[in-house]
């Protein structure tokens, strides 16, 4: 049987280059689902079913389980499921191949020496099997990255304030202490950088006498913020946990953590750190949000499933704009908490998916299932705009 502009599961097998057990797998397993399928129970495939049957084999190969996949591949024909995902590949592409140029250089080392009959260097062997254990957080470093973006393009995309959150950080808190210290160079420190949006986003506003060290736990995080920064020598990336900073006393003008703290399981030792490597008159900045900020996607998903929860615990209540003062007080004199007033209208269903999806809580667990349920559910809520509430700012602070 021939269909116009279909593709029998042999010959989609065949122009993939996989078997058909291959493919029935993956129509069993809700990954890939045939477009048509006829009374007899044969299955036909479209071009559009080839192109994420290629992003299906390209995600098998960098190292993704099939639940992994089944829920970066959702809904990848549209648009904004597509770019992230397509992103997303290209830069596990560019880490694989930066990781294996490492592994290539130490195992050439390696061959020099015995060639040479030179004694091997066991800490580069050692190093060389570091680089390939590697691959086995790059994963879960690059599902940080992605969705940190995915919450900082529904905030920057449909915000109703027309100053940025980043540009407005930069003014109102970061530009006022550029200006006071004028002349020698200024030493700056971000802690938990993210994927640098604060520095990318302000970069050309940036003096030239400032050094800025931007750091996180995540190297995918740092491979990210080097690549979006350039080479600007105004910056330097480090990867440490800011429970220990590793830089000596009064070292800092001026340092960042936006949206960090209620994530520190010590955050008492993070605040003596940050206090420790502070100068004399140096400034920090901590930015947090309060118990009513976006109520209402909490409210949007639960009203389509009562179990779906999307944070485990309420970040706020460890440190949040109602109670991060008290928290702060033992360490610093001055603190002033400044607000940023802004709110959410959106009226597409994407970018708000997106985000849910990107949180930290069992949402997947229940929607994955019922995707297209979802999704024409999240369309119904935002036909006539739906509004979210912000509630965020930051701790201005002096010791």
């Amino acid at each position: 049987m021939k269909i116009p502009g279909y593709y029998s599961s042999g010959e989609f097998a065949k122009m993939a280059q996989v078997s058909v057990r291959t493919i029935r797998f993956y129509d069993k397993q809700n990954i890939l689902k045939p477009s048509y399928v006829t009374p007899a129970g044969a299955r036909f495939y479209t071009d559009s079913d080839f192109v994420k049957l290629q992003q299906i084999l390209l995600l098998k190969y960098l190292g993704f389980s099939l639940d992994d996949i089944k829920g970066m591949t959702i809904d990848e024909m549209d648009y904004h499921f597509l770019k992230n995902s397509l992103t997303m590949q290209k830069k596990l592409v560019a880490d694989r191949i930066e990781q294996m140029q490492l592994v290539e250089n130490a195992i050439d080392n390696t061959v020099s020496a015995l060639e040479d009959n030179q004694q091997i260097d066991w800490s580069q062997m050692l190093h060389l099997i570091h680089l390939t254990s590697m691959e086995k957080s790059m994963k879960t470093q690059y599902e940080n990255a992605n969705n940190i973006s995915a919450r900082i393009r529904l905030h920057k995309d449909y915000s109703t304030n027309s100053q940025g959150w980043f540009p407005w950080i930069y003014e109102t808190g970061i530009l006022p202490s550029l200006e006071k210290r004028k002349g020698s160079t200024i030493e700056i420190l971000e802690l938990g950088c993210g994927d640098g949006s604060l520095w990318v986003e302000n970069q050309s506003r940036l003096p030239e006498n400032v050094h800025i060290t931007v750091s996180d736990i995540s190297e995918g995080m740092i491979r990210d913020i080097r690549r979006n920064l350039g080479n600007d020598e105004r910056f330097s990336y480090e990867t440490f946990d800011c429970h220990k900073i590793p830089a000596k006393a009064k070292s800092y003008d001026i340092i960042i953590a936006n949206h960090l703290l209620f994530y520190c399981e010590d955050i008492d030792q993070v605040c003596k750190e940050i206090k420790r490597v502070l100068k004399t008159n140096g400034v920090f900045l901590c930015s947090t949000y309060g118990s009513g900020h976006m109520k209402e996607i909490t409210e949007l998903v639960q009203k389509f499933d009562k179990r779906i929860i999307l944070a485990a615990e309420n970040l706020y209540d460890r440190f949040g704009l109602n109670n991060g003062e008290d928290v702060l007080r033992e360490y610093f004199s001055r603190i002033e908490p400044r607000r940023y007033e802004d709110a959410i209208c959106i009226n597409q269903a994407d970018p708000l998916i997106e985000y849910i999806l990107s949180c930290h809580g069992n949402q997947n667990q229940y929607i994955l299932d019922r995707y297209h349920d979802f999704r024409l559910f999240v369309e119904k809520q935002v036909k006539n705009e739906y509004r979210i509430t912000k509630e965020a700012g930051y701790f201005f602070c002096k010791i």
